[in-house]
């Protein structure tokens, strides 16, 4: 019976996976020091590998590849060095100086400071329309210079002492300048290219100059394959070694093959509701704070994420640096919720809460939000969107909906979410002069711990006010095959996140 099931799935991989390829391959996956496959959902037609347009997390995985920024994160989003072999500002935090390792492009070019400009003055340019747009749209880029070819100014109008967390954002990387053709791209990371076409499978070699050292496969293929369950279906097969995006229930059927092994970062996406407080209801303060006290967030970990994640507390970025990890865990109050209720004259509150396929967890938890909050008389009615276009369709329509974060620096996610000049991507409408000057203290502060404790304080702000109801995180989960080894468990935007260089096949 369980065959039966395993054939059904590859069926369903094979109907999305580029059969060409893995026939060009030579079937079974395997053999030491050669091609690793690793499977990616992707966005089919629409796929480039210009690092600076990347938005899906297969983007990501191969500009990582190709390409290198000039820091990395850490699991908790701490900035740790690449191409940036040091960096220092000076004492108003308006001037960074960042000095460059000896690193080469994969045309034994150099890597250098003019490179360095030539990227971010790219990236900042309204017109390439880049993720990464608002890291480096305040730079002063006619004030800065290249002091060097390994020494580079960059100049800021204000103060900002987080700055390098911008430099190792998604969509970041270093190309050479004069850039513009990105067909059969040039980058200094550990792979170089070899080919592509949008929708297909993408073939990366070996770069033996990689200043970090020479990876341990040969070739890296990027396999495109959409359904979850089809992923999972081709590494049981042994069509490829290695699976991104494996939901929990996947985890639980992988976890008992010894074909596989699971790997697990725990609370690496928020799970939230995102409730619009620039307009009604939750335009009144005090009905926010009744769907807040009337969730069940214990339930909904172990109901909708089966028991695979933490519990949250209406803020981003547990477990990360700043966030205040002393903070007391909201609990449900159903009296509480119920008073409030009465007090706005909202008894019998009815909105539609949207929810759609495009996270695997998103609506099974709308439905047990639905009832639990109709335990305290609120008609939630779960709407369901188009995966394809739901995560746009939420910014501009609905009063609640349900939204997932992967992990970033807490003061990325604070810049972009919740400040007053956010735009779209501050998808509850928060505003609050308040917080926009903490934020902007915390940011112009020299002192470490000084800039944590004015960060603490803007996190409580929003915890209350933000109309953001963080209910879980989420594990972020992929799998591997037995034959591999040097891949571990790394939550998504991190350094080690979809890194393939150390990979060992046995």
């Amino acid at each position: 019976m369980i065959d039966v099931s395993r054939r059904s799935l590859l069926k369903g991989a094979l109907g999305t996976v580029a059969l060409a390829s893995l026939a060009g391959c030579g079937g079974a996956a395997g053999g030491s020091n050669g091609r690793l496959r690793v499977a990616f959902p992707t966005s089919g037609a629409r796929e480039s590998l210009d690092p600076h347009t990347s938005s899906l997390f297969v983007d990501q995985a191969r500009t990582k590849a190709l390409f290198d920024t000039l820091v990395g994160y850490a699991d908790d989003m701490s900035v740790v060095p690449r191409l940036a072999e040091s960096w220092e500002p000076d004492a108003t935090g308006t001037r960074w100086l960042i000095r460059l390792r000896n690193a080469r492009f994969h045309d034994n070019r150099p890597v250098t400071a003019e490179d360095v400009l030539y990227s971010y003055r790219r990236i900042a340019d309204p017109a390439t329309a880049s993720p990464a747009r608002q890291q480096f749209a305040a730079v002063d880029f006619a004030a800065s210079r290249a002091r060097s070819a390994t020494e580079v100014e960059l100049v800021l109008p204000a103060p900002n002492f987080e700055f390098p967390s911008a430099w190792g954002a998604p969509a970041a990387e270093i190309i050479p300048a004069g850039t513009t053709d990105f067909a059969a791209p040039v980058g200094s990371g550990p792979f170089r290219f070899v080919s592509f076409q949008p929708g297909r499978p993408a073939v990366f070699a070996r770069f033996d100059g990689y200043w970090g050292g020479a990876p341990t496969p040969a070739e890296l293929e990027f396999v495109p394959i959409n359904e979850g369950s089809a992923r999972v279906a081709a590494l049981m097969s042994g069509q490829v070694h290695y699976v991104h995006d494996v939901s929990a229930n996947s985890a639980s059927l992988l976890q008992g093959d010894g074909r596989t092994t699971v790997l697990a970062a725990p609370h690496g996406t928020m799970q939230a509701v995102a409730l619009k407080i620039d307009r009604p209801p939750f335009n009144d303060p005090r009905l926010q704070q009744a769907i807040l006290s009337g969730v069940d967030r214990q339930g909904l970990l172990d109901v909708a994420l089966s028991g695979h994640g933490q519990v949250g507390n209406d803020l981003f970025g547990k477990g990360l640096k700043y966030y205040p990890q002393d903070l007391a865990q909201r609990e449900r109050d159903l009296d509480l919720a119920r008073g409030l209720l009465r007090q706005a004259a909202a008894d019998g509150l009815e909105f539609e809460l949207m929810t759609s396929a495009a996270d695997p967890y998103f609506e099974s938890a709308a439905t047990l939000i639905a009832q639990q909050l109709g335990e305290i008389g609120i008609r939630a009615t779960p709407r369901i969107g188009p995966a394809e276009t739901y995560f746009s369709d939420i910014k501009k329509s609905g009063v609640a909906a349900h939204t997932r974060t992967a992990t970033l620096p807490l003061t990325t996610f604070m810049a972009q979410r919740m400040r007053g000049d956010a735009g779209a991507n501050n998808y509850t409408g928060y505003r609050s002069p308040e917080f926009d000057a903490l934020f902007t203290r915390a940011m112009s502060t020299a002192d470490e711990a000084e800039r944590a404790r004015l960060l603490t304080d803007a996190q409580r702000l929003t915890r209350d006010n933000s109309g953001l109801l963080v209910w879980g995180f989420s594990d972020w989960n992929v799998a591997v095959s037995s034959a591999v080894s040097g891949i571990r468990a790394a939550p998504p935007n991190s350094l080690d996140w979809a890194r393939f260089d150390h990979a060992v096949l046995v």
